[in-house]
């Protein structure tokens, strides 16, 4: 462990950082932050600038808003939007944590950018497809997905899948492409969305209704029987379709209204159709509060049980492999920073520091960070599990681990090798993750449901 964390340091500190006014320091800064900047000064690495993001956070839990504030002040001495990996990544956590110092304290704190808003932009279908292939973040797990659906499914001449994903439906033209080169003939497929997803990039400028639109008339063009459908659209969607100005109020939606659509009966399933569930980017977003209550299930848990009793032939998980959910800021703060430096150095690799396009995908990942670091409760939406940690909840749930074939794992190499040399892929206990220079960023995992067991009961009061 300790290995990895000096490989990250050393990845992060590949260019050092000058401060540039001194006289920061001319106020006879508190002696913790001068503990903290020993052997910092005159230059900040990855391992420095994380060394003041923990004593920021520390400072805030005990609400010693002087002492964060002085090292806000150095942080944002190194912080540029426009400047190397560091100075990038740094500019979006000293955001979140102005985010969160100002509500212990009201008062302004004017630090570069400080001011301005995030801007949450609305893509057209087409820059979101240039979006899911800038890096393989998103296409790897369309990839694992998609080729252990196929083989799942082989045989059958009706599909269902049940989509619950924050890409608007990207994975799918091709998988209806493959579908449509089946030597013995395509089989119908129907692919059911819900109406509200959380409220968080990439948005588009699009309805869902639209979206499905665009999959038929390529389904049609490619000859596969194809069906779209949306649901709960009586619950009122967490997010309107051409909504940009989304606040950090509470994102939850009705959970009863939500469970109460995983039933055969809404979904018009039919006995001679494998279903499919698909989950990308998505479990997080559900709670995973019992309110104390361990007899009950969280939302989180009553989902994946309320899943396997609808029988699919397959659930494919894919989300980042980095643990969140801790209470803890500033084990937040340090895991956060150790996971979301990758886009950032993988983006540096072959973008202009200037570039449109990589700003645009870094403010993204801005917003995350920010709901991360700058909110508690219900506000923070963002609630991470590590790839083993969800093949354990999964195998808690009664549901039993898919390895993934060669060929799949054929069809993964062929699209990193598309991608800079950093992005590699390993195996691990069942899940094929994805590897930015040695470092988990993506796992993927394919599961069916083992014997039945008696509900567990959920309480939809903790909501």
């Amino acid at each position: 462990m300790h290995v990895m964390h000096s490989m990250k340091a050393e990845l992060k500190g590949a260019s050092s950082i000058s401060f540039q006014n001194h006289s920061l320091f001319n106020t006879a800064p508190h002696s913790s932050l001068t503990g903290a900047l020993k052997g910092c000064l005159g230059s900040l690495d990855g391992a420095c600038i994380e060394k003041l993001l923990l004593h920021c956070a520390s400072a805030l839990e005990s609400n010693d808003v002087t002492l964060a504030q002085q090292v806000m002040w150095v942080l944002n001495n190194v912080a540029s939007p426009t400047g190397d990996t560091n100075q990038r990544l740094t500019s979006w956590f000293l955001r979140a944590l102005i985010s969160r110092a100002s509500r212990i304290c009201p008062t302004a704190l004017s630090f570069k950018g400080s001011s301005n808003n995030i801007q949450r932009r609305l893509m057209t279908v087409t820059e979101l497809a240039g979006y899911v292939d800038l890096i393989p973040w998103h296409r790897f797990g369309f990839c694992a997905s998609n080729n252990e659906i196929f083989k799942a499914i082989l045989g059958f001449q009706r599909v269902h899948i049940l989509d619950f994903s924050i890409t608007h439906c990207m994975q799918w033209p091709t998988f209806i492409d493959a579908l449509a080169k089946s030597p013995e003939g395509p089989p119908s497929l129907r692919i059911t969305v819900p109406s509200f997803r959380p409220p968080v990039p990439p948005l588009v400028n699009v309805s869902t209704h639209e979206v499905g639109l665009r999959l038929a008339n390529f389904a049609k063009f490619r000859d596969v029987p194809f069906e779209f459908n949306v649901i709960g659209n009586n619950l009122g969607p967490l997010l309107a379709p051409n909504n940009s100005e989304l606040s950090n109020e509470s994102t939850s939606f009705h959970v009863e209204s939500l469970l109460s659509l995983l039933n055969p009966s809404v979904l018009n399933l039919r006995d001679d159709e494998a279903l499919v569930i698909n989950c990308q980017n998505w479990l997080r977003y559900l709670s995973d509060d019992r309110k104390g209550n361990h007899r009950c299930l969280s939302l989180r848990d009553a989902f994946l049980s309320l899943v396997k009793g609808l029988n699919p032939q397959i659930v494919v998980l894919v989300d980042e492999d980095c643990d969140l959910s801790s209470p803890s800021l500033t084990s937040r703060i340090a895991t956060c920073f150790n996971h979301l430096w990758i886009p950032f150095d993988a983006l540096e690799t072959f973008l202009p520091k200037d570039s449109c396009q990589r700003t645009e995908f870094e403010s993204d990942i801005g917003q995350k960070i920010e709901n991360i670091i700058g909110y508690e409760g219900q506000h923070r939406i963002e609630r991470l599990e590590s790839g083993m940690q969800m093949c354990q909840r999964m195998k808690n749930a009664g549901y039993l681990s898919l390895p993934f074939c060669d060929e799949t794992v054929m069809e993964v190499k062929g699209l990193l090798d598309e991608h800079a040399s950093g992005w590699g892929m390993k195996r691990e206990e069942g899940m094929l993750v994805l590897t930015w220079k040695g470092n988990s960023c993506v796992y993927a995992t394919a599961w069916v449901p083992s014997e039945t067991r008696d509900p567990i009961v959920f309480d939809a009061t903790m909501a």
